[in-house]
This record gives structure tokens, C-alpha cells and sequence, in this order.
């Protein structure tokens, strides 16, 4: 039998399946997940649709979720998987939450925080980007595609 890995890959798969949720649902597809200890602690997609709430994106969904569950209002020791990179919104409240890392798929060109020429996130928060970004820029694409039929 297999042993599974605990890498990124893992984590933004698991990221992906939050994202197809919200895809499913009619919502943009993002989907976030938060990792302490290679253990996924909360888990969310966009709902901004069904709670008819612009802030109710997966990030700040996955980041209020893990915050309960620690017990603490900073995850200095935890992992932020995104599939598409936070706007600044988004990256405003985890600048706050002095996240551990943030590792995201696809990049935002329109709307995402590195389009802003200051640093948004933590000084301590170390960023990964990339990671299956194929994967995440086909689910987002496919739904707009499909929202224009």
C-alpha cells in the first residue's frame, strides 16, 4: 500500500474539492483550506451567492473556521491552501491572522493582491504560488465559460 505524502499537492487537491463544491453550487470556484501540522483544520468555498455576502469568500470562510478551532486569532503556525491567490481583501485579514504561509494555484491578474505594488501579507508569512495552477485556472475558466452559455 502507498504511503500518502502530506506536500502541497495533496493540500491544493483538497483546496480543489472545496472549489468544485462552490462550482457546484453556482458560486465562483475558490476553495481554501488550513493546515497545522499536516492536519486540514477548517475547510470552505465561496458562498458569497447563497449568504448574499460579498465578504464570504473560501479564504476568510477557512480562516474563521481554523481561528475557532485554535482558539487563537493568529495561525502563525498554519498554511493557507487557496486555488486562485486572495484579493486584498482577503489578503488584508490574513495579513491580521500573521499567517505561517500562504500557498495559492492560480493567480488573480484582475483582482489579486500582488497586483498592489505594497506588501499586504505578514512580513513572517512566506508565499508559495503555482501549485497545480493548471488545475485551478481550468475550474475557474470553465465555470465563466460556462456562466456565458
Amino acid at each position: 500500500m502507498a504511503e500518502i505524502v502530506f506536500d502541497d499537492n495533496f493540500f491544493m487537491a483538497e483546496a480543489l474539492k472545496e472549489a468544485q463544491k462552490a462550482y457546484d453550487k453556482g458560486e465562483v470556484p475558490v476553495g481554501a483550506i488550513v493546515v497545522n501540522d499536516n492536519i486540514i483544520i477548517a475547510r470552505a468555498g465561496n458562498t458569497t451567492e447563497e449568504l448574499l455576502d460579498v465578504t464570504a469568500h473560501a479564504e476568510i470562510l477557512a480562516y474563521t473556521s481554523a481561528a475557532s478551532y485554535m482558539g487563537a486569532k493568529y495561525l502563525t503556525e498554519c498554511t493557507l491552501y487557496v486555488t486562485l491567490e486572495p484579493c486584498v481583501m482577503c489578503a488584508g485579514a490574513l495579513y491580521w491572522a500573521q499567517l505561517k504561509r500562504l500557498v495559492f494555484g492560480a493567480s488573480d491578474t484582475t483582482r489579486g493582491f500582488t497586483l498592489i505594488k505594497q506588501p499586504l501579507l505578514h512580513p513572517s508569512t512566506q508565499i508559495t504560488k503555482g501549485v497545480m495552477q493548471n488545475e485551478c485556472e481550468n475550474l475557474i475558466k470553465n465555470f465563466f465559460l460556462n456562466k456565458r452559455l
